[in-house]
């Protein structure tokens, strides 16, 4: 007997499309202009630097299975769903659910800032999908402004934790929820705007859905949805077929700093292979969760999207990518585990082991397939600075920096770049305008970037000068380990944070601070990390490194150490000079390792310096601390 395919367990979309190839890309692609026009609706509404400057936000389509047809991240509907008070045969247009809490999401948002918003999607009467869209707002409450206490021990402490709400039922807004959630925000202006910014940008991608049934018929853009997520499944399966080994196992581990409260290093290890048309990633091997707030709960759909990403950027980005190859793709994270940490264990500076999934992903993949990805600058950092202006109004920025983007075959990698492609930098202009602060200096950070024959991305150098008292708050990583080069690829430079007082003292800071105290005239010098190289620094073309010298990326010394390439006066490369010291360098170094770690202590040594660092961080903002309430500056 020939099984069907629903009773073969697969997906409700695969099978034969009723729709002509024409309609459906016209469909696709009207389906990604929404995404992009609920993009410019919150990022044109909003109010905080983080959404309006940066676009920390995400938007989706996902089907009326709660399916992501397009976006960005595997969708949360059934999870949001299953944990609110609300079914689906209940829910009415215009309703709107509201939610903040990453437990009740499954980690589909990751920490309490990131608030999502879900707005079924009717079309006469009939319930045709959802458009989802969740934005990081600037604070939410907690220990710290800016809700990314680095010394939290518990979610509790790190803000206010909204279950799924109605948010709007049938249109009508619930203002006690809304007054509520922002009465326990620091800028509760802010707060409510952005979220009504965000409720804006899923009406008009609900809109734009039911134009689209007004085009072609209801069922037309149901058939459309279908057939989008079989024909990415399609995809996948077949890039999984030509690409990946069946039957061999690739694996690859990697470490982040610390906690914030001195444990570390923190590893993750990945091991993945292929059994058919179905791929497996396993965590197993990675650490317990850690009692600081670097925890991120991983949620397993939102991975496998990462996992069909790559596959998906490296080698075919005319692919949608999209909730369809979810059956495909199976992942394990061990429950407890600094992916998978049980409530309610601290999220909010999740960034840090976020960021470095993604190396470990990019590693095991440069196993599996070839294509050799370095490691990068290791999170997405955040800055907050906030305080109260001399004329007695107070203020709270908060922003995110971006370091040095991997380098992959053929191509270096960006410097001074997000993780996330549509991210942006906030302007000086608009911090020095809102805020009192002024931004000396904002540079790529001259030899971060690893060298290689593609060299990684450099970090960048900011420096903030601050012309009111006020406190800082800010995460970073990559300062106790090196973005890894590959394929005789050098690791990129690490991480550093100087404090410059107006006195002059300089202060060394650790990656991670919270509340340290800043007074008129201070300075804060934040360096990012670079990324590796690919490939053998020898191989580059030495014009690409003539380049890089005037452009301010690579110093003249590093030029001739690293790339073995000498420069006349006027910078012009020495040919016979770089050809006689090339070989000079290859005579005398070792085999490089496939992956180039950098010169690391061994990992106990790490341990017992990660954990002085932060012992004697902490005596010196405790005396800080008590000086400048002595001074009645605190």
């Amino acid at each position: 007997m020939v099984l069907n395919e629903r009773e073969q367990g697969l997906p409700d979309f695969v099978r034969e499309h009723d729709i002509d190839n024409v309609t459906l890309d016209i469909i696709e692609n009207a389906l990604k202009n929404i995404r992009y026009e609920m993009d410019r609706v919150l990022v044109t509404t909003a109010v905080s630097p983080i959404i309006r400057e940066q676009a920390d936000e995400f938007p989706l389509i996902a089907d009326r299975q709660g399916r992501m047809v397009v976006g960005q991240f595997g969708s949360p509907v059934d999870t949001v769903l299953e944990n609110s008070p609300y079914r689906v045969e209940d829910l009415k247009d215009g309703d709107v659910i509201a939610t903040n809490d990453p437990y009740m999401m499954e980690g589909s948002t990751s920490h309490l800032p990131d608030i999502l918003l879900v707005r079924p999607i009717f079309y006469e009467g009939d319930h045709v999908g959802y458009a989802l869209q969740w934005g990081n707002l600037m604070d939410v409450g907690g220990k710290t402004a800016g809700s990314i206490p680095i010394d939290a021990r518990s979610i509790y402490e790190e803000g206010v934790r909204m279950p799924p709400v109605k948010l709007y039922d049938g249109g009508k807004l619930n203002e006690e929820v809304l007054r509520f959630f922002c009465h326990n925000s620091r800028t509760p202006r802010e707060t409510r705007a952005d979220i009504m910014a965000i409720a804006a940008g899923t009406a008009a991608g609900a809109q734009r859905v039911k134009d689209i049934c007004d085009r072609f018929g209801k069922e037309t853009y149901l058939e459309a949805c279908d057939a989008l997520l079989n024909r990415t499944r399609t995809s996948i399966i077949n890039l999984m077929r030509q690409l990946i080994p069946e039957g061999e196992r690739f694996e690859f581990e990697d470490y982040t700093d610390d906690d914030g409260l001195g444990n570390g290093p923190i590893k993750l290890k990945l091991a993945m292979w292929r059994e058919g048309d179905t791929l497996h990633l396993d965590w197993t091997g990675t650490d317990a969760q850690v009692p600081g707030p670097v925890n991120f709960l991983l949620n397993h759909r939102m991975f496998q999207m990462f996992a069909g990403v790559f596959l998906i950027s490296a080698v075919d980005p005319t692919i949608l990518f999209n909730d369809g190859y979810s059956d495909v793709i199976k992942v394990h994270i061990p429950e407890g585990s600094v992916l998978r940490p049980k409530d309610p264990a601290p999220l909010s500076n999740r960034l840090v082991v976020m960021a470095r999934l993604f190396d470990v992903l990019g590693a095991v993949y440069a196993k599996a397939i070839g294509f050799n990805v370095s490691g990068s600058y290791g999170t997405s950092p955040n800055f907050v600075y906030s305080g109260v202006k001399p004329d007695g109004e107070p203020f709270q920025t908060m922003e995110i920096l971006y370091g040095g983007i991997p380098a992959i075959p053929g191509k270096d990698g960006l410097d001074g770049h997000s993780w996330w492609p549509e991210f942006l930098a906030v302007p000086a202009e608009y911090m020095e305008t809102y805020y009192p602060m002024i931004v000396e200096e904002y540079t790529a950070r001259r030899d971060s970037c690893g060298a290689g024959q593609f060299r990684g991305g450099c970090g960048i150098r900011k420096v903030y000068r601050f012309i009111s008292d006020g406190r800082i708050t800010y995460q970073d990583d990559r300062a106790h380990t090196y973005p890894y080069g590959v394929a005789g690829g050098r690791p990129g430079a690490p991480s550093k944070k100087t404090l410059i007082r107006k006195s002059g003292e300089t202060v060394e800071l650790p990656s991670k601070v919270s509340d340290v105290p800043v007074f008129e005239g201070d300075r804060l010098v934040f360096e990012t990390a670079g990324a590796g190289g690919v490939g053998d620094p020898l191989e580059r073309d030495p014009e690409a490194v003539a380049k890089d010298v005037r452009w301010g990326l690579v110093s003249r010394e590093a030029a001739g150490s690293e790339y073995g390439v000498v420069l006349d006066e006027d910078g012009s490369v020495d040919a016979a000079a770089t050809q006689s010291r090339r070989e000079e360098i290859r005579a005398s170094r070792p085999e490089p390792p496939a992956f180039d770690h950098g010169d690391l202590p061994p990992l106990a040594e790490q341990r017992r310096i990660i954990a002085e660092t932060r012992r004697k961080f902490n005596e010196w903002l405790s005396h800080e601390l008590g000086a400048a309430r002595a001074n009645g500056r605190g």
